[in-house]
C-alpha cells in the first residue's frame, strides 16, 4: 500500500512534528519510533510514563437491552454479569473454536457496551457484529469519531490525576466517563504494556490538544509501535495475527483464563458461543501444541517464523513473536511447541540463519505485571 493511500490518525501531524519515523501498519501511517529510539522509549515507559497513539484501533458501541446477551453468542466471555463501569478481555471465535479477533468490552450502563477491536480486523469485526447481532441491538462504529490514546507506566496515574484527580481511585479494568480538558472522554485503567496505566477514548477533534497536554508533563514521552511491541512481548501478551489467529483456539493460545467460568462446560451459561464444543474438548483432553514463553540462552534474538527443534533436530514448533527485551537486557520469544515439550525449563532450540540457538521454555510474563488492583 503506498503512503498516499494510508489512513492517518488525528495525531498524524503531531507525530511528524515530533520527528517520528513512520511506517505502514494495518492500513495506517503510524509512528514506529521517535528520535529517542525504541530502547529508550521502552525503558522510559517502564520507569515513568509513555504516551501511545492507538487511534487506529476500532471503537464500536452496542446499544439495546439485549446487547449483552447478544454479544455472548459470539464470545466465550461473561458479558451479562459484567458490572457497569468495568471492562473485560474477550475473543470472537469461529465454528472451530479459532480466534477471529481479540477485543475489550466495557459496560457503560444504560444498555450500552463499548468495544475496542484490533485495527487490522475492525472492518470484518463490524460486519461480523452487524450480521449476527444487527437484529438484536444497534451496532454503531465510532471509527472516524473517536481517537484512542494509551498513557502507560508507573507515573501514568500521577500525570492523568493532574487533569482528573479521581482517576487515581480507579483500579485495573475499571472504565468510566471522565472529563479531560473540559471534553467528555472514556477512561479505562488498562493497557498493553504490563504496566499500570490508562487508555483514553477522546473525540477525534480534541485528540491533539489532549496529547499535547499530556506530552507537556515532565514524566511523559511519545512512544512508537516498536517499543509497544517489545513492552507487550515482555508482558507475555498476544498480538493478533502473530500469536493467535483463526486457526488457533483459546486453549492452544494459553488463554483459558479468558474463557469465563460461567461460559465453561460446567458453568451457569455453558457454551453458546461458536466452537464451544471444540474448546471444551480441548480443555478436557488437552491439545497437540501450545503457546509458551521462550528464553534464548545466548544473545542472538530469535524472530517470528523461526523453527523450533528438539535435541535431535526434529521440528517441534514455531516462534510466533520474538525480539530483544530491553528491561531484561536479553532476547525473549513466544512460540507454539508440541505438548510433549511445554514444561517449564524444557530445553529447545531455534533455527536462526541455519544455526541452532539454545532456548528454554519459560513461564510468562517475562517481566512482572504491575497493574493497579487497589
Amino acid at each position: 500500500m503506498s503512503t498516499e493511500t494510508l489512513q492517518h490518525t488525528p495525531l498524524h501531524a503531531l507525530h511528524l512534528e515530533l520527528g517520528a519515523r513512520m511506517v505502514p501498519f494495518a492500513g495506517f501511517d503510524m509512528p514506529v519510533q521517535y528520535p529517542l529510539g525504541v530502547m529508550k522509549e521502552h525503558l522510559h515507559t517502564r520507569e515513568l510514563a509513555g504516551l501511545f497513539d492507538v487511534s487506529h484501533m476500532g471503537q464500536i458501541r452496542l446499544v439495546g437491552s439485549d446487547a449483552a446477551a447478544a454479544l455472548e453468542t459470539l464470545v466465550p466471555v461473561d458479558i451479562i454479569d459484567l458490572p457497569v463501569g468495568m471492562q473485560r478481555y474477550a475473543m470472537f471465535t469461529n465454528a472451530h473454536g479459532g480466534i477471529l479477533d481479540d477485543l475489550m468490552v466495557a459496560n457503560l450502563g444504560n444498555d450500552e457496551l463499548f468495544l475496542v477491536v484490533n485495527a487490522a480486523c475492525k472492518d470484518q469485526d463490524l460486519a461480523h457484529l452487524k450480521a449476527h447481532l444487527g437484529e438484536r441491538c444497534r451496532v454503531e462504529p465510532l471509527f472516524e469519531e473517536r481517537a484512542l490514546l494509551a498513557l502507560q507506566g508507573p507515573a501514568a496515574v500521577t500525570v492523568l490525576a493532574r487533569l482528573a484527580p479521581h482517576v487515581a481511585q480507579m483500579t485495573f479494568m475499571q472504565f468510566a466517563p471522565v472529563q479531560l480538558l473540559g471534553v467528555d472522554c472514556y477512561v479505562s485503567r488498562s493497557g498493553y504494556t504490563g504496566e499500570d496505566g490508562f487508555e483514553i477514548s477522546v473525540p477525534a477533534a480534541h485528540a491533539e490538544a489532549l496529547a499535547r497536554a499530556l506530552l507537556a508533563e515532565p514524566e511523559v514521552a511519545a512512544i512508537g509501535l516498536g517499543a509497544r511491541d517489545s513492552l507487550r512481548l515482555e508482558a507475555g501478551l498476544c498480538l493478533y495475527g502473530h500469536d493467535m489467529n483463526e486457526h488457533t483456539t483459546p486453549i492452544e493460545a494459553s488463554l483459558l483464563w479468558a474463557v469465563s467460568k460461567a461460559r465453561r462446560a460446567d458453568g451457569a451459561r455453558a457454551g453458546g458461543f461458536p466452537g464451544a464444543a471444540q474448546v471444551f474438548a480441548q480443555q478436557q483432553q488437552g491439545v497437540a501444541r501450545k503457546r509458551v514463553g521462550l528464553l534464548p540462552q545466548e544473545r542472538t534474538p530469535v524472530r517470528e517464523g523461526a523453527e523450533i527443534v528438539d535435541e535431535a533436530g526434529t521440528v517441534i514448533g514455531t516462534v510466533c513473536s520474538g525480539g530483544f527485551g530491553p528491561t531484561l537486557a536479553a532476547p525473549v520469544a513466544m512460540g507454539y511447541v508440541d505438548a510433549a515439550h511445554i514444561a517449564i525449563d524444557t530445553p529447545v532450540w531455534a533455527i536462526v540463519r541455519g544455526k541452532k540457538v539454545a532456548m528454554k521454555v519459560s513461564k510468562m510474563p517475562f517481566v512482572a505485571q504491575r497493574y493497579y488492583r487497589g
